[in-house]
Order: C-alpha cells, then sequence, then structure tokens
C-alpha cells in the first residue's frame, strides 16, 4: 500500500499502538499504583507523545500535525474507556454523586452526566496532547533534515 493511500503516513493498526503506548498510564493510575508527581508517572506521560514524535520524525508522514493529532484523538478514546472500566476501582467504591433529594437529580441520572462529562473530558484530553506533540513534530519535521531518498511512507515495489 503506498503513502497515497494512507494519508498520515501509518496503517490504522500503527496509528491505535502508537497511541496504546500512553495507555498503561490510565491503568496504573486509576488502580493507585503510580502516584501522580512521581518519576515513574512523569516517564508515562511523556515517553508516549515522544514516542509518537520521533515516529513522524522517522516516517515522515506529509501532514505530521495531523498525524499526531490523530493518535491524540485515539490515545483519548482509550483514555475514556480505561477511566469508565475502572471508575469504581478508582474511586475505592466511594465514586463521585450528582443527585439526591438535595438536587432532584436521579442518582443513575447523575451517574450517567458524570461519566459523560467524564468521557467528554478524557477525549478533550487525549486530543490535547496530539495537538501539543503535534506542533513539536511538526516544527521537528521543518528543523530536522530528512534523510536522503527516504521516503519511508511508501513500500519498495
Amino acid at each position: 500500500m503506498s503513502g497515497s493511500r494512507r494519508p498520515l503516513g501509518f496503517a490504522w493498526p500503527v496509528l491505535v499502538g502508537l497511541a496504546a503506548l500512553a495507555a498503561p498510564r490510565v491503568v496504573l493510575h486509576d488502580l493507585g499504583i503510580v502516584e501522580e508527581g512521581s518519576i515513574v508517572n512523569g516517564l508515562l506521560v511523556f515517553v508516549p507523545p515522544a514516542l509518537w514524535i520521533a515516529a513522524v520524525l522517522w516516517r515522515r508522514p506529509a501532514r505530521p500535525f495531523r498525524t499526531v493529532v490523530v493518535i491524540g484523538a485515539i490515545y483519548g478514546v482509550l483514555l475514556a474507556v480505561g477511566h469508565q472500566l475502572l471508575w469504581t476501582t478508582a474511586f475505592g467504591g466511594d465514586a463521585p454523586a450528582l443527585g439526591g433529594a438535595l438536587t432532584g437529580i436521579d442518582p443513575t441520572t447523575g451517574d450517567a452526566l458524570l461519566r459523560a462529562a467524564a468521557a467528554l473530558s478524557s477525549l478533550v484530553t487525549g486530543t490535547l496532547v496530539g495537538v501539543v506533540a503535534g506542533a513539536v513534530a511538526l516544527l521537528l519535521t521543518r528543523i530536522v533534515p530528512a534523510e536522503p531518498d527516504a521516503d519511508r511512507t511508501k513500500r519498495p515495489e
């Protein structure tokens, strides 16, 4: 498959795989294994987007910013799914509540609203990580010269 049929420079499974590099932090954080502010957490936050950028510098897709934003959006989906699956565990059985007699909101509706807000937040967060990493990738593709005769978006014929 040529690069012209892969406008993002990578096959979809590769894009999902790159996004999945950031998924372990979601699980480890929600399970309470990794604490905010720790060195391990920092590595789990910054290494995956750095690898996205490295992949773009290596592969040189036609639109590096778009490619990394898509990876970030996929990460946002993985982030949302991970948080939803680990919702109860992450809150130690004391999940936030919206509703009850004081608000007039049914607790089930309140839970659904909170979960929807969390999912939307995850999608936005992942996409914004992609935007920031994509901007860095775009800048670096303009500064760091590509290897001569290295069009990695196409397979040898």
